[in-house]
């Protein structure tokens, strides 16, 4: 029995190990062989080298450096054992064979820069020739170190789905020979914006949950930041990466407010600011103060993180500075316009000037098409309608919300506010 509980413990053990070493093992691996679905059947192929003999001799001093000059020499040996090499292979071959006589150390200093390898991974994950769906997929699978079914879990697919995605990601990436290579300085910037885009899908998938009967998926929200703070680490003079994980802190502070015990949804005005994390706020703000202070201005990112950070130093939704907020969706209406910017400035202007004027804003907006099926758009109508008085015209509005989205918690969520504007109908009509 003993030797049973030893042998999972150690299972464990290797599993937490993994859980951190892996996208820098198949980083790393990517650099030898310079195929991203190589690279993770190697780094694989160390894993379970590693499960089948780290329970005996225990856990190395440097698992990453063991898991590494494993999958190395898996590499090697199969390019050897292979009876037809193409002139890449061979290169490729010549090349490892030349890091197998350095220790691992000396072969991740041979990078051009510190983090260089983890950089490559991001991009070849996030590349545009994927869909968003196949990058936030393999970004989760790749560099997040989930597991296929613990992404089904987090994302409400069926496990099925997610493996062919996979699969199919991979494949276009192999077929556009798209390597391991950094984009060039010119080109950096521009494809920094695929991987800050792929981090804030799944930030969001996790905040708000797209379906399911879970209002948050916390897991999400966690890899999102844990990533965000890495290339915040790497691309330390981009102002947008510390934008990102500005808004990605300060809104992460308010998860656990954002659902009571039973799991229901808590709107920003009825939360209990004590349970703000106030160091991921503080975190957040210096962030913010980074992206500030690269001299280039506050992209829309780092806009919509000075937007959280006015929630965040407010005592409660009164003492916002509500002017404030409307200002600054003004300025991000202008670096980022879009109808949902719209629907969000709708809101700060009607908590500054007042529920006319914010449905003013919104009616501006009513008829674009990415609102059309948006139950946002509704929610929002319908709560400005209550606080006109309207309570007819609310009621119908959050009932149509209700029916548009596919988070149980969300649809009970409005189904209560319609219900609430229902009961003061008597009053209304007297």
């Amino acid at each position: 029995m003993e030797d049973a509980r030893g042998a999972e413990n150690a299972v464990r053990s290797i599993e937490a190990v993994w859980r951190v070493e892996s996208a820098r093992v198949i980083a790393a691996l990517g650099r030898i062989g310079g195929d991203l679905g190589a690279a993770e059947d190697l780094a694989h192929d160390a894993l379970v080298a590693a499960l089948e003999q780290w329970p005996t001799t225990g856990i190395p001093s440097s698992p990453f450096s063991w898991l590494v000059t494993v999958g190395r020499r898996r590499f090697i040996d199969g390019i050897r054992r292979s009876a037809v090499a193409d002139s890449r292979q061979a290169l490729l071959l010549r090349q490892a064979e030349v890091t197998e006589a350095r220790t691992v150390e000396e072969f991740e200093s041979s990078a051009m820069e510190p983090g260089d390898d983890l950089l490559r991974l991001m991009f070849a994950c996030c590349h545009p020739v994927l869909s968003n769906e196949a990058r936030v997929t393999l970004t989760l699978k790749l560099l997040g170190g989930l597991s296929t079914a613990q992404i089904a879990h987090a994302t409400f697919e069926l496990e099925s789905t997610v493996a062919q995605r996979i699969v199919r990601a991979k494949r276009s990436l192999a077929a556009a020979e798209i390597g391991f290579e950094l984009p060039a300085t010119a080109e950096l910037r521009a494809r920094v914006d695929s991987v800050l885009g792929v981090l804030y899908l799944i930030f969001n998938e996790g905040y708000v949950a797209t379906s399911g009967s879970a209002w948050t998926e916390p897991t999400l929200c966690r890899e999102a930041l844990r990533l965000g703070r890495v290339l915040a680490e790497l691309l330390t003079d981009i102002e947008e990466v510390h934008g990102l994980v500005a808004l990605m802190e300060l809104q992460s502070s308010r998860l656990r407010a954002r659902i009571d015990p039973s799991g229901d949804a808590v709107l920003l005005a009825d939360q209990d600011r004590s349970h703000w994390d106030r160091l991921l706020i503080r975190r957040g703000l210096a962030a913010l103060e980074r992206a500030s202070s690269v001299g280039r201005g506050l992209g829309p990112y780092g806009l919509q993180a000075a937007i959280a950070a006015c929630h965040a130093t407010a005592l409660s939704v009164e003492a916002t500075d509500w002017v404030r907020v409307a200002a600054l969706y003004d300025a991000l209406g202008e670096v980022a316009p879009s109808p949902v910017v719209e629907l969000n400035r709708a809101v700060a202007v009607s908590m500054a000037y007042g529920p006319e004027a914010g449905l003013a804003v919104l009616d501006a907006v009513a008829g674009h098409p990415a609102l059309s099926n948006y139950y946002l758009a509704l929610s929002v109508r319908g709560d400005l309608l209550e606080r006109l008085g309207r309570f007819a015209d609310a009621e119908i509005e959050f009932r149509n919300a209700a029916e548009m989205t596919k988070n149980e918690r969300e649809q009970l969520l409005l189904r209560r506010r319609a219900n609430g504007a229902a009961k003061r109908l008597p009053r209304e009509r007297s």
